[in-house]
């Protein structure tokens, strides 16, 4: 149960690539992104209501994961090649393919608690091109930062269908909770050990 009254404070993002190579998803090491400004996710699902009795008998909401949108000061261009099927080419100039395919990725970060930090995993996440907005140097300088627009799906570990998990340092998690940004955690449920990459 978290302890914090508040939450507030969007930082340390990571990108983990997902191995899509088997039936069992890995996900390499996270890379951290510096830079991050607004992580605004929207939940996708419909609610559906069964009427018997003549009344609402039974209520469900199908989880269909998340839209979301990443906003971050600057996204490196070895990160954007591999996200989205692009290339860098011998001279380092990051070139857009039409028909790239784009790969998914795992989406950590933390923010910060009144009481605690709480860290975050989105399992299944694919991001389209950033938006980018260029504009001349007024009176001011106004800072240009990429936002990508992402999908987050259910994806199975362990037989459970998965979308995130939000994680606060407890006196019994303090070892999954320092090593949250080394690799992808997967949830320890029920005593099946769970395993981390």
């Amino acid at each position: 149960m978290s302890q914090n009254k508040v939450t507030f404070g969007l930082e340390r993002v990571h990108l983990a690539f997902l191995n899509e190579n088997g039936n069992t998803p890995t996900w390499g090491t996270p890379i951290p992104i510096p830079g991050a400004v607004r992580w605004t996710p929207t939940a996708q699902g419909e609610a559906s209501t069964f009427y018997a009795d003549n009344n609402a008998y039974f209520n469900i909401t199908a989880n269909n994961g998340y839209t979301a949108e990443l906003e971050m000061a600057l996204v490196p261009d070895e990160v954007q090649a591999e996200m989205l099927g692009w290339i860098i080419d011998d001279n380092g100039m990051l070139v857009e393919i039409s028909d790239a395919i784009p790969k998914k990725f795992a989406l950590l970060g933390q923010i910060l608690g009144d009481q605690r930090n709480r860290r975050f995993v989105y399992y299944d996440c694919q991001a389209s091109r950033p938006a980018k907005e260029r504009t001349t140097k007024g009176e001011s300088v106004e800072v240009a930062t990429d936002v990508l627009n992402i999908t987050v799906s259910p994806i199975e570990l362990d037989g459970i269908r998965m979308v995130k998990g939000d994680l606060e340092q407890s006196a019994t998690n303090v070892a999954a909770y320092n090593s949250f940004f080394d690799s992808v955690y997967i949830p320890t449920i029920g005593g099946n050990g769970g395993e981390e990459d």
